[in-house]
C-alpha cells in the first residue's frame, strides 16, 4: 500500500453506509505457501503462526514437490510465509491439532496421546488414559486452554489446561453415530465457566457440558458447520442446504439468516465458516471469501486459490495464496476521524492540525469550535492511531493529538505516551521478518509480557530484550530462554578437555550477560537444569556455583548425582531442613556403606551433616546410628549408644547383652579403662540380680537396681547374708553399708536386729546418725536408747531432739553444766518441765 493512500480507500460500507469494513494487506506471500486446499490447517490467534498437514483424503499430483508428503509431516509457517518449524510424526494417525494460548502446537492422535510442540520442535507428551486408548479417539476440538475429544464410544473427554491433567468425562449426549459437525465454547466464555460442546445431530443441536446434555429441539439441521463467536455469545450454523443461521448460544434469539446457495452455485463448496470479530461472519469458498453482516449485507473478496481464515477478537485474518490480509470492522475512533464529512471533535482536531501544518489561520478557528470537547478529541485521535496499520498515519494522528493537548491546561498524557510506546512495539513485531501481525486491540488483550514470550519462542531474543527494556519490563524470562537456547546450540567439541573449555566459555558468557542486563528474577538453577537435561553436567555444575539460593542448587545437584557437592552446599547454607533433605535423599538412594563413607570423608566441612544425622538417627533410627558409629570406628559413641539402648530395655537377657556390648567397646579403647571396668561391674551386678530373682522365685524384683538398691532390697527382705556377700564382692565402703542397713532395718521396724547391728562393732558412722534417722522417721523412743552411746557433749541436744527434757536435764546435772542447764530452762516448752529443770539446777548448787 502506498503510504500516502488515504485510509478510507480500503473501506467498504454495510448497513446503509453506517458501518464500514476494511481489508488490509498485511504481508505479500507469493510462492511461499503451498496450495492450502491440499492441507489441514490450524491457525494461532493474536497474529500467531499456521500449522499445515497434508490432507490424505485428497489426491495430489506427483512431482518434484511431493517429497515431503512421503511421511506425515507438520509444517509451521509465520503469517508472512516464513517456515518456522518442520517435524515428522510417527505416533499413529493424527486426529486433530491446534494452538494453545502460549503458542504451542497440540497434536492429538487416535490412541489419545497428545504432544505440545514449541516453535523449536521440543515437546512434552501426555495421554488421555488407557480407557481412551482402548476405545480410540475419532475427533477432537482444541481451544487455547484445553481440548475436548470424541471417543470411539461417542463419549466426550475434556482436558483442562496443558499440564497433562486427568481427562474429565462430560455428560453423555446419548448419540448413536458421530455428529455431522461440532464445536466447543471455551470455559472462560460460558456462563457456567465450564466447557460447552455443541453437537449437530440429525436436525437439532445438543449442548453438552459436564453436568447435562440438552437437546435444543431445532428442526433446521443437519448443520455442516458450527462456529462460536470470539466472545462466546453467538453461534453461526450452516445448514446442508446452504443457509447461514446466526443465533445466540443459548438458542433463544435468532440474530440473522442468510442463504448462501446462490454463491455456492458459482463459487463451489463452502470451505470454512469463521467470525469476523463479533459482528459479522466470513464464509470462504475455493476462490472467494464472503462477509455476511448482521442484516444480511454482504461483501465479496476474491483470491486466486484456497484460503484459510483465523478468527480474531477484532476481525479475521485471511491467509491466501499470495497475501495475508486482515479484515475487520473499521473501529469507531477511525470512522469518527476519517469518515468523509465527519463533524466529530476528533475529525475537526485532525483537520485543524493539517491546517496548522499548512500554516493556515483557520486552524485556530477549528480548535475554538471544539474547545469544550478538545480532551475527547485528543483521546479520539490517540485511539485512531492505535487502529491504523501504517506508521505514516499513526504519526499523523499522534501529531494531531499532540497539537490538541497543547491547548489544554490540564491533560494526563499517560495514554498518549503509552500509545506511542505500544505502536513502536507493534510496528517492530509486524515487520515481515518477525511476522506477528497483531493489532493494538489484540496487543492489549494478549499483554506485552505474552508478546515478549512469543518473540523468545522464536529465538528473537535481542528484539525481546529491547522491547522489555523499552517497556520497563523485567528481562528475566528473555534471559532465561536465551541461556537455554545458547546451551542447546553450543555443541561441545570432541575431546573431554576441550569440552571443559567450551563449558567454561558458555558459563562465562551467560553469567556476564545476566550481570550486565540484571538477573534479579533469573534462577541459575533453572538454566543449569536445562544444561543437565541435554547431557552437559559440568556446565550445569559451573552454573550452579552462581546460584545464590542453596534451596535451588541442592535439588538439582541431587538429581545430577553430585552427592558430595549437594551435601556441601546444604551445609554451607546453614539451613538444617535442607541438610536433612539431602541426608534422607542420599540415605534412601545410596548403599549404607557409601552413604556413611561420603559423610566421613567430608571431614570438618561436613561436621554439621554428621551431627544432624546423629540427631535424626538417635530419634528415629537407632540401628542406622549404630551402623554409622561402627563404620566410623567410634567405639566410645557405640558404647554410649549401647548403654542408652540398655536403659530403655526391660528384658533382662537383652539388657545384659547390650551392657556387655558396651563393655566390649570400652575395653577396645585404651583411654577408657575406667569406663570398661565400671561397665564390667554393671554386667556382674546384672548377672547377680538375675540370680537373686531366681533364688526368690521371682517374688522379689532386683533386676536393673543399683548396688545400693540391691543391698537395701536384700536387707528389707531378710537376706542379710546375701547383702554381706554383695557388700564384699562390690567393695561397698563401711560407712555406706552402715547407712544402708540403718535405713533398711528402720524401714521394716526390726529394732532387735538394729540393736544387734549397732553392738556388732564400733559404728563407722557414729551413733548420732542412728538417733537422727530414727527421730526423722518418728521413732523417738527407740532413738533415746542410742543417745548414751553418742559423745557426751552432744547428748543433751540429742535428748532434746528426742523430746526427753528430763533426761537432758539429768545429763546436765551429771556433767555439772550450769550454762547448758540455763539454756534448757529458757527453751523448755512448758512450766512443768521448767519446774523439774529447776529442781535439777537446785541440786547442782
Amino acid at each position: 500500500m502506498d503510504r500516502q493512500e488515504h485510509p478510507t480507500t480500503t473501506w467498504e460500507a454495510m448497513q446503509d453506509s453506517t458501518v464500514f469494513y476494511r481489508k488490509q494487506q498485511v504481508y505479500s506471500t507469493p510462492g511461499k505457501l503451498p496450495n492450502l486446499g491440499d492441507f489441514i490447517i490450524a491457525g494461532c490467534r493474536y497474529g500467531g503462526p499456521l500449522a499445515l498437514m497434508r490432507d490424505t483424503s485428497k489426491l495430489v499430483a506427483l512431482g518434484s514437490g511431493t517429497a515431503a508428503f512421503a511421511k506425515a509431516q507438520i509444517q509451521v509457517y509465520s503469517p508472512a510465509g516464513e517456515v518456522l518449524l518442520l517435524f515428522s510424526w510417527d505416533q499413529g494417525k493424527i486426529i486433530r491439532f491446534g494452538w494453545t494460548s502460549d503458542e504451542k502446537l497440540a497434536v492429538l492422535n487416535e490412541e489419545g496421546t497428545y504432544r505440545l510442540y514449541d516453535l523449536q520442535g521440543d515437546y512434552q507428551q501426555y495421554s488421555l488414559g488407557a480407557d481412551a486408548a482402548e476405545v480410540g479417539i475419532i475427533d477432537a476440538r482444541i481451544h487455547e486452554n484445553g481440548l475436548v475429544a470424541l471417543t470411539g464410544s461417542l463419549s466426550l473427554l475434556e482436558v483442562k489446561g496443558w499440564e497433562g491433567g486427568k481427562p474429565l468425562t462430560l455428560a453423555s449426549p446419548g448419540i448413536s453415530q458421530p455428529p455431522h459437525a461440532w464445536a466447543v465454547i471455551p470455559p472462560d466464555l460460558t456462563i457456567s465457566r465450564h466447557v460447552e460442546a455443541l453437537l449437530s445431530v440429525d436436525a437439532t443441536v445438543y449442548s453438552v457440558d459436564n453436568l447435562e446434555a440438552t437437546d435444543q429441539r431445532l428442526s433446521r439441521g443437519p448443520f455442516s458447520h458450527l462456529a462460536p463467536s470470539p466472545n462466546g455469545k453467538s453461534l453461526a450454523l450452516l445448514t446442508s442446504s446452504g443457509s447461514l443461521w446466526v443465533v445466540s448460544t443459548d438458542f433463544q434469539r435468532s440474530l440473522a439468516d442468510f442463504d448462501t446457495s446462490s454463491f455456492t452455485t458459482s463459487a463451489g463448496e463452502i470451505r470454512q465458516v469463521a467470525w469476523c470479530g463479533n459482528d459479522a461472519v466470513l464464509v470462504t469458498f475455493e476462490h472467494m471469501a464472503l462477509l455476511v453482516g448482521p442484516f444480511g449485507d454482504t461483501l465479496q473478496y476474491f483470491y486466486s486459490g484456497p484460503t484459510f481464515a483465523i478468527t480474531e477478537s477484532d476481525g479475521v485474518r485471511i491467509v491466501g495464496p499470495d497475501t495475508c490480509d486482515f479484515l475487520q470492522k473499521v473501529p469507531v475512533s477511525t470512522v469518527s476521524v476519517f469518515r468523509p464529512g465527519s463533524t466529530a471533535p476528533a475529525a475537526i482536531l485532525y483537520d485543524a492540525w493539517e491546517l496548522f501544518s499548512k500554516r493556515s489561520p483557520k486552524a485556530d478557528e477549528s480548535i475554538r469550535s471544539i474547545r469544550p470537547e478538545l480532551a475527547a478529541a485528543v483521546n479520539g485521535c490517540i485511539d485512531a492511531a492505535g487502529d491504523e496499520w501504517e506508521p505514516y498515519w499513526q504519526r499523523r494522528l499522534l501529531n494531531a493529538a499532540k497539537f490538541g493537548k497543547a491547548f489544554l491546561d490540564v491533560y494526563d498524557a499517560t495514554d498518549f505516551v503509552n500509545m506511542g510506546q505500544a505502536l513502536k512495539v507493534l510496528n517492530a513485531v509486524r515487520f515481515y521478518e518477525i511476522g506477528i501481525p497483531i493489532t493494538y486491540t489484540q496487543y492489549t488483550q494478549l499483554s506485552p509480557s505474552q508478546l515478549i514470550s512469543r518473540l523468545t519462542a522464536r529465538n528473537l531474543h535481542l528484539l525481546a530484550l529491547r522491547i522489555s527494556s523499552f517497556l520497563n519490563l523485567q528481562p528475566s524470562a528473555v534471559l532465561k530462554h536465551w541461556a537455554c537456547a545458547k546451551i542447546l546450540r553450543s555443541k561441545p567439541t570432541s575431546t573431554s578437555k576441550e569440552t571443559g573449555v567450551d563449558d567454561e566459555v558458555v558459563c562465562k558468557s551467560i553469567v556476564e550477560k545476566f550481570e550486565t542486563l540484571g538477573s534479579a528474577g533469573v534462577s541459575y538453577a533453572e538454566i543449569a537444569q536445562k544444561a543437565w537435561e541435554v547431557g552437559r553436567t559440568e556446565l550445569a555444575t559451573k552454573l550452579l556455583d552462581h546460584e545464590p539460593k542453596s534451596s535451588d542448587q541442592v535439588p538439582l545437584l541431587l538429581n545430577m548425582k553430585e552427592d558430595r557437592l549437594a551435601l556441601m552446599k546444604a551445609v554451607e547454607s546453614g539451613d538444617t531442613d535442607l541438610v536433612y533433605h539431602v541426608l534422607l535423599h542420599l540415605h534412601k538412594r545410596l548403599p549404607l556403606g557409601s552413604f556413611f563413607r561420603l559423610i566421613e570423608e567430608g571431614g570438618p566441612a561436613l561436621a554439621l551433616a554428621s551431627k544432624l544425622l546423629q540427631v535424626y538417627a538417635r530419634a528415629q533410627n537407632r540401628e542406622m546410628l549404630r551402623d554409622f558409629y561402627y563404620s566410623d570406628d567410634r567405639r566410645v559413641d557405640s558404647a554410649v549408644l549401647c548403654l542408652n539402648e540398655a536403659a530403655t530395655m526391660s528384658d533382662p537377657v537383652a539388657k545384659t547383652n547390650e551392657v556387655k556390648a558396651a563393655q566390649k567397646f570400652f575395653s577396645e579403647d585404651k583411654e577408657r579403662t575406667f569406663e570398661a571396668k565400671m561397665v564390667d561391674e554393671n554386667v556382674r551386678l546384672l548377672t547377680l540380680q538375675q540370680q537373686l530373682e531366681k533364688e526368690a522365685d521371682g517374688k522379689i524384683s532386683f533386676f536393673g537396681l543399683s548396688v545400693n538398691e540391691t543391698l537395701r532390697t536384700c536387707l528389707i527382705n531378710g537376706m542379710g547374708k546375701r547383702a554381706d556377700k554383695i557388700r564384699s564382692d562390690f567393695k561397698v565402703p563401711d560407712k555406706r553399708y552402715w547407712y544402708l542397713k540403718l535405713h533398711a532395718l528402720t524401714e521394716v521396724h526390726d529394732w532387735e536386729s538394729l540393736d544387734t547391728f549397732a553392738r556388732s562393732k564400733r559404728s563407722p558412722i557414729g551413733y548420732q546418725a542412728f538417733v537422727q534417722h530414727l527421730v526423722e522417721k518418728g521413732h523417738t523412743r527407740e532413738a533415746i536408747s542410742y543417745v548414751p552411746r553418742c559423745d557426751s557433749n552432744k547428748r543433751v541436744d540429742l535428748y532434746v531432739l528426742c523430746g526427753d527434757w528430763r533426761l537432758a536435764g539429768k545429763e546436765c546435772k551429771d556433767r555439772g553444766d550450769k550454762t547448758k542447764m540455763e539454756e534448757l530452762k529458757r527453751t523448755c516448752p512448758n512450766s512443768l518441765i521448767a519446774r523439774e529443770l529447776e529442781q535439777f539446777a537446785a541440786s547442782m548448787k
